[in-house]
């Protein structure tokens, strides 16, 4: 599936003219706070290269979230299989990334139901997960109002952030289909 639409958004696939405004994105502290560092126009690049090849194999991933009003680039949101082992993978989670300018408008949320959606009725998914360190309340914030749950006992160690990091422990929070099916 090439794209979804929200009523403010697509959530298409990402186009080489996105890397210049994705890059702008992972330069601004604000919106790495909760990463170990900014990237740089190179990492950026790679970080779009490997969501595209996502999408090569297994057809979804994260789209790039575009404003349906102006065309702008937002930033990006949608589902991806989890790079890393962890005592709950192998599995696919949801996430999201947005520009500064786009936050506090609840397009992450809109954009994440639609991302919900597509997982549990075209993918077939029995459950979703989201991770993000303890501290990013926006995010949990997030979570939480898509009826995803936290469990203390499922929080981990980020096996893609180096021991010892201060952002190495996550909290994870999980959305089963039967859960979701009762929220719709």
């Amino acid at each position: 599936m090439s794209e979804l639409e929200t009523e403010r958004l697509v959530l298409r696939r990402w186009r080489d003219g996105d890397r210049a405004s994705f890059a702008a994105m992972n330069r601004d502290p604000r919106v790495r706070e909760f990463f170990p560092s900014l990237q740089t126009e190179q990492e950026s690049n790679a970080s779009m290269d490997r969501v595209m090849a996502h999408f090569a194999r297994h057809e979804y991933g994260f789209w790039a979230a575009e404003l349906k009003e102006t065309g702008q680039f937002a930033g990006f949101v949608g589902l991806a299989v989890a790079p890393f082992e962890a005592a709950f993978t192998p599995c696919v989670e949801i996430g999201w990334r947005l520009a500064v300018e786009f936050w506090g408008r609840g397009l992450a949320t809109e954009g994440a139901r639609a991302s919900l959606r597509f997982g549990f009725k075209e993918l077939g998914l029995s459950e979703i997960v989201s991770f993000t360190v303890p501290a990013n309340v926006r995010s949990r914030r997030v979570m939480e109002k898509l009826g995803m749950m936290r469990d203390e006992a499922d929080d981990f160690d980020n096996p893609m952030i180096a021991e010892g990091h201060v952002m190495r422990r996550h909290v994870l929070y999980r959305l089963r289909v039967e859960d979701w099916r009762g929220q719709s």
